[in-house]
């Protein structure tokens, strides 16, 4: 029965490829937004991993850095080594704004600012395509590929002018956003120095315009061999009066907190897409079934049982969802790379889908299936 299964696709052949491929991508489309989910997951983590800190000290009762503001005194790291099961310590100051890249246009960029002299170094030398790393207090900077600058570039920044030294690869934000890497010193004064027109007008309302430049967004810090991360950050929190997350805990906000929302974006726009791909599927088997019903009732009239036409009407289903599904990968391959974030394919959620969709297909095929059981045979000499 499978052969005349196969002979009514090649008799409508045309019709059937189309739909494969258009139901095709729409699961390709699926696909993509699954990657993009499992992009979103790994950029969350890009700074963490290179950074690879055990311990990230941020204000009190904030979830700081990256899901809320978050201002410590730089001093603080001092403060922090000194704690019993601690071994290295760094401040870091991030801050996400725009600057103009060659093409003209204005990117949004997130920056990380360290001490390059310091004992933890946020840039991951695997991520360094060309140049090198930040060797100086001022004026130096390391930018993402992604904006097209190039060694010995000149990038004006608030009141001052970095020029390029390093570029890296793969380094990206919670958001996405591509990272650039500032001297401790220079990302504080960018992100806390206020502009002379903002101290002239402060002044005029005699307001006290000292802006505080020692201060950063986190503390991070690594541990001895032996000592329990979450046993420290309790004894932290305890003493100090700040908010201590485990690099455990850390992840969690970014990967949990942060993205939720997209999230469940994703996951109702790909039920959506499912849903409509079903639907889909359906329709064109109950089309297709009736345009042969003269001949299943002719079928049924020569003591075809119906147990055999509906073999035949859910192996088309079947034979259909599978062309789709190949044509969804197909076509999710080839577009992937396009988006600007980062999309991540995987075999799991391929073969996730490819279960999915031969559900639908089986419960698609029931539309036919019913139409086909109804057939009088009578149509089958009286029409």
């Amino acid at each position: 029965m499978i052969n005349l299964a196969f002979k009514d696709i090649a008799h409508a052949k045309l019709k059937f490829l189309v739909t494969a491929m258009g139901v095709g991508m729409l699961l390709g489309i699926v696909l993509i937004m699954i990657g993009v989910y499992r992009g979103m997951v790994i950029d969350a983590q890009v700074l963490l991993d290179d950074t690879g800190a055990d311990l990230w000290i941020v204000q009190d009762e904030t979830l700081g850095p990256f899901a809320q503001s978050s201002r410590i005194h730089e001093d603080l790291k001092n403060t922090i080594k000194a704690q019993q099961g601690v071994d290295k310590t760094a401040a870091l100051a991030f801050m996400g704004f725009q600057i103009r890249i060659p093409d003209g246009q204005m990117k949004r960029i997130y920056s990380v600012g360290y001490d390059p002299f310091g004992e933890i170094l946020p840039i991951n030398p695997d991520r360094l395509v060309a140049g090198r790393k930040i060797e100086k207090a001022h004026y130096e900077v390391v930018v993402s590929e992604k904006l097209g600058f190039r060694l010995g570039d000149k990038i004006p920044m608030g009141r001052d002018v970095y020029t390029v030294v390093g570029i890296t690869r793969g380094a990206v934000s919670s958001g996405g956003e591509p990272v650039i890497y500032l001297s401790l010193d220079d990302a504080q004064k960018l992100q806390f120095l206020y502009s002379n027109p903002r101290i002239r007008n402060d002044r005029a309302r005699g307001m006290n315009v000292e802006a505080d430049n020692h201060l950063v967004n986190a503390v991070v810090a690594t541990l001895k061999p032996g000592y329990d991360p979450n046993a420290v950050a309790k004894n932290i929190e305890r003493w100090k009066h700040l908010s201590v997350f485990t690099d455990e805990q850390e992840r969690w906000i970014l990967t949990v907190n942060v993205i939720e929302m997209a999230k469940k974006q994703i996951g109702m726009f790909t039920v959506i897409l499912i849903v409509v791909s079903s639907i889909i599927i359906a329709l064109i088997i109950y089309t297709m079934t009736l345009e042969k019903i003269k001949e299943i009732a002719i079928m049924k009239l020569v003591g075809i049982p119906n147990l055999m036409i509906m073999k035949m009407i859910m192996q088309e289903t079947f034979v259909l969802g599978i062309l789709a599904f190949i044509f969804g990968n197909l076509f999710s391959h080839a577009i992937w790379d396009k988006f600007p974030k980062r999309v991540v394919l995987q075999l799991s959620d391929a073969w996730g889908l490819f279960g999915v969709i031969l559900l639908a297909s089986l419960a698609a095929s029931l539309f036919g299936v019913y139409k086909a059981i109804k057939a009088d045979e009578r149509q089958a000499i009286g029409g």
